[in-house]
């Protein structure tokens, strides 16, 4: 079930460790993409109908859930769930006000240069449906945009074959104060996010994890400049566990397979120096599946993405999750806290035995949106800064422009732009 590599003694691990298959997008994805986008900026709700109906099965004329809806839906909810999404959104919130907080100076004396944050004015939540149900990623990209102060966010939410969205969604996106909720998934609900159509308003970010359509379609319309993406590619889930012989085999098994049943194209990796302990993991991961739920889901991601890699210790381990840069990253080893500086390229990462990925997944604070495919060699989680852009506002008084302005002059002259050499000398003295 996990294909296993020894890569003890091997030193070049990027040439030992296979890429990951499933995140990259082939022609055919990528074109099929592109006829949904431009399909919608063509037709607006037309397009979003017809491609609902093609994909989900089912006939949506009415996009726009009922406002009313998602307060009924909250109140009718299992105290236990709302009691759960609640303490999530305070936590969640009080994580993203702390990101959010201050603004940046440098005061020089005689001038000075600050940093303001400006929110967008909307923002668009992609949160996927189709094999499970997410009111987490409600509450992990709506209340960072909320906590960075966009003025309004909506969420587009696949429909289940009866056209409506799940009710624990409405309530999370409730307790998010959520503007607008969408029954549209997939690349078309990508499109109208960005172009606008007669029923859904453009937003000017995007933002939530999605299968491999959604994510071409975010890049996609990123590249042409029509609304923010996060540089993250936010797919398939992943996760490496890094595992000695002091953890449980059972704890990194299920770790393993809580990020596999997410379904296929996603990537579950154990690295460990003790063949006995990954062994017994590989066993356990094996027998865990045998009873699961989500039994296909897992098989398929394990099928195509499960690796148990041996190496000959700790740091090799963390060079090994490093090449993969993996969404999540667990540290079930003796001592997780030693290997954390090692650690160069990971979405998130988690510590010890009582911080799996699922508590990161719900309630620790920080956004479960995360880098896959690789992307967190250049990006990380989403976090309030992903809606809204830093606006510098240069003061200078009359002494600190004598101080400036000649270094302003050298540096016109040497490039050949002579206007803005003048721009400077005709305020001198």
């Amino acid at each position: 079930m996990l294909s296993r590599i020894d890569a003890r003694g091997v030193r070049d691990l990027a040439l030992a460790l296979p890429r990951p298959s499933g995140g990259g997008a082939s022609p055919e994805v990528v074109d099929a993409v592109r006829a949904i986008l431009a399909d919608v900026r063509a037709r607006g709700d037309a397009a979003v109908r017809d491609a609902t109906t093609r994909f989900d099965g089912v006939e949506v004329d009415e996009p726009r859930v009922p406002a009313d809806a998602c307060k009924e839906a909250l109140e009718a909810l299992d105290p236990t769930v709302r009691g759960a999404l609640e303490t999530a959104a305070t936590n969640i919130d009080a994580f993203a006000r702390a990101e959010a907080a201050g603004d940046v100076e440098v005061d020089h004396g005689d001038w000075r240069v600050r940093t303001l944050h400006r929110p967008v004015e909307r923002a668009g939540c992609y949160v996927p449906g189709g094999r499970a149900v997410y009111p987490s990623t409600v509450l992990m990209t709506a209340v960072p945009a909320r906590a960075a102060g966009v003025d309004e966010v909506v969420v587009c939410v696949p429909p289940r074959r009866d056209g409506t969205v799940p009710d624990v969604v409405l309530a999370a996106a409730q307790i998010a104060g959520v503007d607008a909720v969408y029954a549209i998934g997939g690349a078309q609900a990508v499109a109208a996010m960005a172009y606008g159509t007669e029923r859904v308003p453009a937003v000017d970010v995007i933002v939530g994890p999605g299968n491999l359509y959604v994510a071409v379609a975010k890049r996609e319309v990123a590249g042409e400049g029509r609304v923010g993406v996060p540089s993250a590619f936010a797919g398939p889930s992943e996760v490496v566990v890094i595992a000695d012989d002091t953890v449980d085999p059972d704890l990194a098994a299920i770790d393993l397979v809580v990020q596999a049943e997410h379904g296929p194209e996603g990537l579950a990796w154990l690295v460990s120096w003790s063949e006995t302990a990954a062994g017994a993991i590989v066993d356990a991961v094996e027998r865990i599946t045998r009873d699961a739920l989500r039994r296909s889901e897992i098989e398929a991601t394990l099928a195509s993405n499960g690796r148990c890699v041996l190496v000959e210790g700790p740091e090799q381990a963390v060079a090994a999750s490093n090449l993969i840069a993996p969404e999540h990253l667990e540290l079930l080893v003796a001592d997780p806290a030693a290997l954390v500086p090692l650690v160069r390229h990971a979405g998130a990462v988690f510590c010890g035995p009582f911080a799996p990925a699922s508590i990161g997944d719900y309630v620790a604070g920080p956004s479960h949106v995360l880098p896959t495919h690789g992307s967190a060699r250049f990006a990380g989680a989403l976090t309030v800064d992903d809606f809204r852009k830093p606006v510098h506002v240069v003061e200078v008084d009359r002494d600190g422009f004598d101080r400036l302005g000649r270094a302003v002059v050298a540096l016109a002259r040497a490039e050949g732009l002579d206007a803005h050499a003048r721009s400077i000398e005709l305020r001198a003295p």
